[in-house]
């Protein structure tokens, strides 16, 4: 998952609450944390996402089982250890690699945009840590999602199947190609900035369906996207809101066989 910054948010530190070990001898681990954990994603939510009215370039999301997702999926678990302490905060954080877990928000209003059904099939380029994907699951019946650097697809892979999300399908590759023989997809999301909408996504889409993705240069403007194909296959888009995310990274290869690899 990639970055999206809008200006003048706050940023806030997280206050945790430090468990004595001599507690946790015969308690779960982290299990005052946890409920730490619980009530700060409670007010990410009422605070940072769903507020009703406009607030600068931002729209408060309103969907509920988007809203229900954001407060169930533990996003302190899909961060690195040295940022715990501000997991709920509203901002991206590093993974690594160059690459940023998305702030809650956008994470939330891109979800939202993509209408999603408790039916659909999604389509996820950029897994990054895997929350984005995460996310989807609580809201799709299937995930498939993508991902080029192959450290954080392998990471990414291990920590949703531990975590139980059944309905994510994981894979290393170049995420431009689209995984066309699981669609057509009813929704995909696009998680890194692209120099345009890449073909074989609007073709993977299914007349019905929605596609989010941003576009533009990595150092001028960027604008999220928002794309449907009407059931006769007729393709509109609309430019939502500026925004800002690292690159789309592409293979070296420009075949689509040599794209990437499944994760079992």
């Amino acid at each position: 998952m990639r970055i999206s910054c809008f200006r003048g948010f706050t940023i806030r530190r997280v206050a945790l609450v430090l468990p004595a070990m001599a507690c946790l001898l015969a308690a779960p681990a982290y299990s005052d944390d946890e409920e730490e954990f619980a009530k700060e994603r409670e007010r990410m939510v009422s605070e940072d996402i769903a507020r009703s009215e406009w607030w600068g370039e931002r729209q408060g999301v309103k969907n509920e089982a988007v809203l229900k997702a954001m407060r169930t999926v533990p996003r302190h678990l899909f961060v690195p250890e040295q940022h715990v302490d501000r997991a709920y905060g509203d901002y991206p954080l590093p993974i690594g690699y160059g690459q940023t877990i998305s702030q809650p928000y956008i994470v939330a209003f891109m979800t939202e945009l993509l209408k999603p059904k408790p039916e659909g099939i999604a389509l996820e380029i950029g897994t990054g840590s895997g929350y984005q994907a995460a996310i989807l699951a609580q809201v799709v019946k299937k995930v498939y999602t993508i991902e080029i650097v192959e450290a954080l697809a392998d990471s990414a892979a291990k920590r949703v199947a531990e975590l139980g999300y059944g309905n994510i399908e994981t894979r290393q590759g170049d995420g431009y190609y689209g995984w066309p023989e699981h669609g057509p997809f009813d929704a995909i999301i696009v998680t890194a900035a692209a120099s345009h909408i890449p073909p074989p996504l609007i073709e993977q889409l299914k007349p019905g369906g929605r596609m989010v993705i941003p576009v533009g240069s990595p150092f001028g403007s960027q604008y999220l996207f928002l794309i449907e194909k009407a059931k006769d296959g007729s393709v509109t888009q609309r430019n939502v809101l500026p925004v800002r995310f690292v690159p789309l990274t592409r293979a070296k290869e420009t075949e689509p066989a040599a794209a990437g690899k499944s994760e079992p």
